[in-house]
């Protein structure tokens, strides 16, 4: 089994945001230009962080279970089934963000305390 570091990304930044850009007709032929070793770290990778998530499972149902296996062991089994069913977990209500507001009046208010 390869150990990858949480934060080592197997492939260059700029192949990462490519691939991140691409259109789901274009991925396939950008996933193909990485070696299936590589392949399959990445695949990982992108499945552990939450804005990456579909494209990781993308990635992992080009591999075989094999090989997701070699890189995360049990999780890469997990990988597998999930992008095979290609679908993506719901999030729970705890982990859902509330949206951004913005303030519509003043933040604070200053009094005039000077007196002549």
């Amino acid at each position: 089994m390869a150990v990858l570091s949480e934060d080592d990304c197997p492939v260059s930044d700029s192949l990462l945001a490519c691939l991140y850009r691409s259109s789901p007709e274009g991925l396939p032929v950008l996933v193909a230009t990485v070696p299936i070793g590589t392949r399959a770290m990445l695949a990982y990778f992108c499945s552990r962080r939450a804005h990456l998530e579909p494209l990781g499972l993308a990635i992992a149902s080009t591999c075989s279970p094999e090989e997701l296996y070699d890189v995360a062991g049990r999780a890469g089994w997990s990988l597998f089934e999930r992008a095979q069913a290609g679908t993506l977990p719901e999030p729970s209500r705890s982990k859902r963000h509330r949206g951004i507001t913005l303030a519509c009046g003043p933040l604070r208010v200053y009094s005039d305390t000077s007196q002549d």
